[in-house]
């Protein structure tokens, strides 16, 4: 377990909801990825991120699936892919990713509390 934070700091995380609109595999990664286009609705709008979920999912298996992303961090370089959100996800018993989503359908973009 991490060290306690307080709320505050919590809040400074912004997890948001969007929805895959589009998803490729991404070769040029080091490690097996898929490229992914979300879209958070109006006040973020579509965001693209890479994710490492090749072992469970496949590209045209997700377009259309709700997932979770933290979108303030600052943009990061992935090979040739600027990744805008960090799109989320839990390791199963052998390390592969399980993508974080929630169980039933929410609007596009809204915030974890």
């Amino acid at each position: 377990m991490s060290d306690p934070i307080s709320f505050d700091d919590y809040m400074k995380v912004d997890i948001r909801t969007g929805t895959i609109i589009e998803a490729e595999p991404f070769p040029e990664a080091r490690k097996p990825a898929i490229k992914m286009r979300i879209d958070f609705g109006d006040e973020i709008g579509v965001k693209k991120s890479s994710a490492q979920i090749t072992v469970h999912y496949k590209p045209e298996e997700l377009i259309g699936r709700q997932v979770m992303a933290v979108v303030n961090f600052p943009p990061r370089q992935i090979g040739p892919l600027m990744s805008e959100v960090l799109t989320l996800g839990f390791e199963d018993e052998q390390g592969a990713i399980v993508l974080a989503a929630t169980d039933k359908q929410v609007p596009n973009g809204k915030r974890l509390i």
